[in-house]
């Protein structure tokens, strides 16, 4: 059992979820700023690893709105601004599902919106706040499919937890689109490139310096596994306070593998 107080002291680098572990969409958990403050001060580098389908600014700003101090952290590192530099790299307008704020986002960062659907790829950030199931964009999906058009998914997350109320993500969206036969690109957690990209800006230490926290299996604990590097479980967040499952490793093909600790929050 691994003492939050106390980190092994090969924990340089510290990749640290956020939905679900540092805020719940509306709250900061209690006693996280101060745990991220304190690790930042025994030299451990701080970098925020989320499947926030927006860029790093837009998020920084999220959590100033609240409350979240800057010095609890050193950088952030989203599935959005990989998938931006994959949809601005096509050279087309592409198709739009997600919230008026997103697309505004996308917008600001030069990624051209289709006026009509003549286009062949379809971004998706989650949910319109109209529709909020998956299941809802079924027809719209079912037109995209008729002409093979490609999905990029900015938030591989299946859901969250909005202030108690749980929320489909991109990620279910996506997986809908799969299984009608559609071909999708994902951003983000558990896909190799956003860890990548998290280590580069943490100062490229080895993998055995790196400790991931998370609160989500199929993103936050299977991206971690994957990566090779030590994970953090915190039970408290999506999974509501259920253990880690004992076929986990199994069921992904990990050998042995398992977190170095649960623990219910970071506090």
């Amino acid at each position: 059992m691994i003492d939050l107080a106390a980190l092994p002291e090969r924990y340089r680098l510290i990749l640290c979820d956020v939905w679900g572990v540092v805020h719940d969409g509306v709250t900061l958990f209690p006693g996280v700023a101060d745990r991220l403050i304190g690790w930042r001060g025994e030299g451990r580098t701080i970098v925020l690893l989320t499947n926030a389908p927006r860029t790093e600014d837009a998020v920084a700003q999220q959590l100033d709105r609240l409350g979240l101090p800057r010095d609890s952290w050193d950088h952030i590192a989203t599935s959005g601004e990989a998938g931006i530099a994959a949809l601005k790299a096509l050279g087309a307008a592409v198709g739009f599902i997600g919230s008026v704020g997103d697309r505004a986002i996308l917008d600001g960062r030069g990624v051209a919106i289709a006026a009509d659907d003549s286009f062949g790829h379809l971004a998706v950030t989650g949910i319109d706040g109209v529709r909020m199931e998956a299941a809802d964009y079924r027809p719209e999906l079912e037109a995209a499919l008729e002409r093979d058009v490609i999905l990029h998914c900015l938030n591989p997350d299946m859901l969250v937890v909005r202030g108690g109320v749980r929320e489909a993500c991109a990620g279910a969206i996506a997986e809908l689109y799969e299984d009608m036969g559609g071909r999708t690109e994902y951003y983000g957690k558990p896909h190799a490139h956003i860890y990548e990209h998290a280590l580069g800006v943490g100062g490229n230490p080895p993998k055995s310096a790196v400790l991931a926290i998370g609160d989500a299996l199929a993103t936050d604990v299977l991206g971690a596994a994957r990566f090779g590097v030590d994970c953090l479980y915190v039970a408290s967040g999506i999974h509501a306070g259920e253990p880690f499952p004992a076929g986990f490793a199994s069921q992904y093909g990990l050998g042995d593998w398992a977190p170095v600790a649960q623990v219910d929050s970071l506090r």
